[in-house]
C-alpha cells in the first residue's frame, strides 16, 4: 500500500516513517571501507552490502529495483497503457535532475520527436512517479518575500543509484549527483526543503526549514577558482538575516569563511551528526 492510500483506506488509525535508502554516515557504520566515490556511483539501498558493491551485481541489482518500481508501483497501481511514455518521461527526469523544468517543457520536447503529448498526461505520470517514492518534487521559494513561486519545479531521484543503473555512470555528473545527495540527506535531517530564488535568475540550491530554524545550503562540486567562489557565494551573501548559510564542495583549494560563510567538505557534513 502505497502512502496515497493510507488516508483512503485506514484515515485515523495509522502513523506513517518514510523510510530512506541508507545514507553515507549509515553505510559507513556497516562498512567502514564504503568510500564516498562509492557512494556516488552506487547510492544507498541497503542490498548493496549483502553483495560487497560488487560493480556487476550492483548495477544488476539496481536496474531490478528501479524497473519493480516502476512495473508494480507505477504501471500496474496506475493502470498505465502507454509504458513507452512513461519511460520516456522517466528517462528525461533522470537525465535532468536538480534541473528547473515544467510538463509543457517536457511536452515541447516530445513535439521535437514528433509526438503530441499533452502536460496533463505528463503530470499525472509524474505524480505516479512521486507517490511511488521514485522522484521528490521540490517547488521554489522567494528567500526575500517569503513566499511559494508559482514557477518551474526541480526534480530529484530517491536514490541516485537507481539514476547509475538507468543512465549511465554518476562519476560524470558529480554535480548533479552531489545535490541529489545533499537534498536527500536535509530531508532525513527533518527539514522541508525547497529551492530559493532572490532576484532575477539568482538561486540558492536549499532552502531548508524545521520548526523555527532555518538553513541555506549552496552545492558544488569544485571550489577553486575565483569566480566560480564569488558565484556559489553570491546568492548567500544576498541574504540578509542571521539564519545559518554554507556551501558545500567535494574537491577545494579554499579553505575556511567567506565573509562569515562556512565552506565544508562534503563528505565531512554528511559524516556528521549535526544540529543543521
Amino acid at each position: 500500500m502505497l502512502s496515497s492510500e493510507l488516508s483512503t483506506y485506514i484515515t485515523g488509525r495509522y502513523v506513517e516513517f518514510v523510510v530512506q535508502p541508507f545514507s553515507f554516515a549509515e553505510f559507513k557504520q556497516i562498512n567502514s571501507k564504503y568510500t564516498f566515490d562509492e557512494y556516488l556511483q552506487y547510492g544507498g539501498m541497503p542490498f548493496l552490502h549483502s553483495i560487497n558493491f560488487e560493480s556487476q551485481e550492483s548495477k544488476k541489482y539496481l536496474k531490478d529495483v528501479f524497473n519493480s518500481i516502476l512495473l508494480k508501483d507505477v504501471v500496474k497501481r496506475n493502470k498505465i497503457r502507454d509504458v513507452d511514455l512513461l519511460e520516456r518521461i522517466v528517462s528525461y527526469v533522470l537525465n535532468n535532475v536538480g534541473k528547473q523544468f515544467s510538463a509543457t517543457s517536457i511536452s515541447n520536447f516530445f513535439k521535437q520527436e514528433k509526438r503530441v503529448v499533452a502536460p496533463e498526461t505528463i503530470l499525472n505520470y509524474l505524480r505516479a512517479c512521486e507517490e511511488a517514492f521514485l522522484f521528490k518534487r521540490l517547488s521554489y521559494q522567494d528567500v526575500i518575500g517569503k513566499k511559494a513561486l508559482n514557477v518551474n519545479e526541480k526534480y530529484y531521484v530517491a536514490d541516485h543509484g537507481l539514476r547509475a543503473a538507468v543512465s549511465g555512470t554518476n562519476l560524470k555528473n558529480q554535480e548533479v549527483i552531489l545535490e541529489n545527495i545533499v537534498c536527500l540527506e536535509l530531508i532525513r535531517r527533518g527539514y522541508n526543503v525547497k529551492v530559493g530564488r532572490r532576484v532575477g535568475d539568482k538561486e540558492i540550491d536549499f532552502v531548508c526549514e524545521k520548526d523555527s530554524a532555518k538553513l541555506y545550503v549552496q552545492v558544488c562540486y569544485i571550489l577553486t577558482e575565483e569566480k566560480t567562489i564569488e558565484r556559489e557565494f553570491a546568492s548567500l551573501l544576498g541574504v540578509r538575516d542571521n539564519y545559518p548559510k554554507v556551501v558545500l564542495y567535494k574537491e577545494s583549494s579554499f579553505k575556511g569563511n567567506y565573509e562569515g560563510i562556512p565552506a565544508v567538505d562534503i563528505e565531512k557534513w554528511l559524516l556528521t551528526v549535526a544540529q543543521t
